[in-house]
Formats: structure tokens, sequence, C-alpha cells
């Protein structure tokens, strides 16, 4: 048997691929053969035909930062039901953060992830810790990492404080061409913080967490990657690649532009909430413990930079920063709230109806943003759509209208401000490891 995806907007931005067309896959999951426009492709009686007309055929979206909480928070999320909610999101894999309960600072930790993710329907790429439980004071063992497959070290939700650690953190990942994700935030200025500082979190008696603490943390590291390439890491030793995870200011963006064109390898990603709402949005929310994360959503001066960002390439990709919570973490005193919200499911949705409906990006664009651009950037294999290829497909209905509910979420967590929100585009479905799974009934 045979599946055969007929008639859909066939749209690979890495192939300059944007034309209706058909696909025939196997049953182990080999592209057999294409067609363009109104060509048609024999079939039997045993293929499954799987009528596409009006949606997008994409290369599987790659979400490049979650959290699925396991090993130790699995009352939160769990590899399982996290995988589901990235499949019911459209997305074909992610990568894990590793700052689980124990923290992934060892090959261990890789290993744990790598054993039970292998029957699930999404990949998880796992990346590792930076430093030992991600305490800031110890680098792990990155070229054990690198031996068991992780491209990628991070201390995702705290940033490594001391420079002679960053520095060496540098170096070290350069060695083993590991990417560096960095969490910017300075947090002396943010301990104890809450949302943004600004006119909201003083009329709300909230402590505020200053956006320049993205940017100092951002700038420092940007001096050391250049001082290193300068002094250090240059030919025939590999340069530094460095990825700022969630950027939201205005401040960080103008230096990853600088870094850019002084030729520096950095690149940066924001989360659908960053682009969607501000600190204006958290004051007049009722369950306001939904609009907490970190970095927090910023001043509307903030929000107009990121888009600005989005239109004229700065930012590379859009990434969930999905962060499951129980409800109990977050219907409490915001001083005492968990941060962070999910996003696998509603990321398509929001990226459609915030960027692409408004004209803001194209919707070739978009699919850069969610599939090829992190693949590209964390070193995974590219999707082509070719004869001999691996099939992992996305599929797209754009015009779908739709609301987020409690009841349509695939995650163990509900966590999200988007609840009710009406949406205009939906993933339909994916295709991966030789299987067609279905988000919609």
């Amino acid at each position: 048997m045979s599946y055969i995806f007929q008639q859909a907007r066939l749209l690979n931005p890495l192939e300059k691929l944007d034309r209706t067309g058909t696909i025939k896959v196997s049953d182990e999951g080999i592209i057999e053969a294409l067609a363009f426009d109104n060509e048609t492709l024999p079939s039997s009686p045993e293929d499954r035909i799987v009528d596409l007309r009006d949606q997008i055929l994409a290369p599987g979206l790659f979400d490049m930062h979650c959290h699925f909480r396991e090993p130790g928070q699995e009352y939160k999320e769990t590899l399982e039901s996290g995988s589901e909610a990235a499949a019911a999101g459209g997305f074909t894999g992610v990568a894990l953060m590793p700052n689980t309960k124990p923290v992934i600072d060892s090959p261990l930790g890789v290993a744990y992830i790598r054993h039970h993710a292998a029957n699930l329907a999404v990949d998880l790429e796992v990346v590792g810790a930076m430093t030992v439980e991600s305490r800031g004071e110890h680098l792990a063992p990155f070229g054990k990492f690198r031996s068991y497959g992780v491209t990628a070290v991070s201390d995702d939700g705290t940033a490594i404080q001391s420079s002679q650690i960053m520095r060496l953190a540098f170096e070290y990942a350069s060695n083993f061409d590991l990417l560096i994700i960095q969490h910017c935030e300075d947090k002396s200025l943010t301990q104890g913080a809450v949302m943004n500082e600004g006119v909201f979190s003083a009329q709300l008696g909230l402590k505020g967490i200053p956006d320049i603490s993205e940017a100092i943390t951002l700038g420092r590291d940007l001096l050391l990657m250049e001082y290193l390439q300068k002094h250090k890491l240059h030919e025939p030793l590999r340069k530094p690649r460095y990825h700022v995870a969630h950027i939201s200011t205005g401040a960080a963006l103008d230096l990853v532009r600088k870094a850019k064109r002084d030729g520096l390898a950095v690149t940066c990603e924001v989360t659908p909430h960053h682009f969607t709402l501000c600190d204006e949005s958290l004051f007049q929310a009722e369950d306001k413990g939904n609009y907490l994360m970190k970095p927090p959503l910023g001043s509307r001066e903030n929000l107009e930079a990121i888009l600005q960002g989005l239109a004229d390439g700065t930012i590379d990709a859009i990434a969930t920063d999905h962060a499951p919570h129980a409800s109990h973490e977050k219907e409490c005193p915001l001083d005492q709230a968990a941060f962070g919200i999910i996003g696998l499911e509603t990321s398509v949705g929001l990226t459609l109806t915030e960027l692409v409906e408004k004209r803001i990006i194209t919707i070739s664009r978009a699919i850069e943003l969610l599939s090829v651009n992190p693949r590209r950037i964390m070193k995974l294999k590219p999707i082509l759509f070719a004869p001999g290829e691996v099939a992992n497909f996305t599929f797209i209905n754009p015009e779908k209208e739709w609301r987020c509910t409690p009841e349509s979420i695939h995650s163990k967590s509900s966590n999200t401000p988007f609840l009710d929100r009406t949406l205009k585009g939906k993933a339909s479905g994916i295709f991966h490891k030789g299987k067609l799974l279905f988000s919609e009934p």
C-alpha cells in the first residue's frame, strides 16, 4: 500500500517550491513520486488517497524550544503527552530543553529521553545543559553530549552570569561544533520580579523586570564572541555559534542585527506570545497567571520591534517555549506563580492569524520560520520533496477558523492565555515515521 497525497499546495521554501501537486509515499515512508498541477500518479486499489485540496503540504514543522518536564515533573507533562500535543499542533519534531529534575547535564539523561522517545509520533531532539545542574559554575561534558548526537547546549531558564564561565562555554562548544542557546537575563536585575517593568507593573503593584536585562546579557555574550573570533576561535578552528532564545526586546534585536552585519554566527527565535501580546494584555486579563512568562510580555514598543524583526528577516525562527504547569501553579498570587505557558497547539494558528493574515510575513516565510530554519540552526537533516527522500510532512488548512478550548488540548496542562480566542489557520495533520496522524476529527 502507498499513500497518495493529492492536489495539495506543495510548499517547501528550501527548494523554492510552491506549486499544486501530488506526492506518492510508500508504506515505509519513502517518497516514490511527485506530480504537479493536473498530472496524476498511478494508483492501485490498495493505495490510500488523501485529498488535500485547499490545504498546504509543508516540510514537517520543528519547534526548537520545548519543555516536556520528564524526568521529574510528570504531573505537568510527559514525553508522551508532550508528543501528542506536538503532533496535534502540526510538529513532527521538537527540541527539549534540559531544565528537568534532574537536569539533563550528562549522557545518562540523553539516553533516558532517547529510549523513551523511540516509539513516539514525533522526533525528540535533546538540548544538553551548558553547566552542571545549570548552576553556571562548572561546564557539562560537551564532548560526551556530542558523541550521543546532541547538537546544542543551553542553561535555559537561567543565564550563565560569570563572563569567564561563558567564555569557556564558547571555547568548549566550538571544539565540538555545538550550538549555544542562551536565555538572556541579567539575574541581578530580575530577582523577585514578576512582569515587565513599566506603567502597568506600577499600577498592579508588582515588581518589574527591566527590559534591558535581556540586552545586557546578550551584549556581553556578543562581545565575548567577537573577542574570541579575533584572538582565538578563527581558521582553522571552528567559530562559535550562538542562538538567542525567545528574544523579546527591540534593544536585543538591534544587537542581533549588528552582530549579523559583523559576520558573527548569531541567530534568534521569537515565541507566538511575544509577537501577539504585551504587558497591557496582562494588565487587562482576568487570569493573569497565564500571562506570566520569562522573558515577560514586553511593552507595546517592544511588540512592534518584534514584528519589524520578523518582517525584515532579523528573526530566524518561531519557537513556542512550550512550558506546561499545573493549575495550582498558575491560580495563585502572581508573585508565587510559575513562569511559562503551553504553545504547541496554538503556534500555527497564531502565526497565520497574527503574521500572515496581517501581511507582516508571507506563508512561505512562515514555513521557513517554523520548519526550515529551526532544522538548519540545529544542524538537522533538511526535508526535501523528492523521490527517495523520507516523507516528513505537515498539513495546514490556512482557512480553518477554530478556537482553543480546554477540551481540545492534548497537553497534560492547559496554562494558556489563548483559550477561546478565535484563530484562522490550523495544522490538520502530520505524516511522519511512515504514519498518518490527523489532529482534526
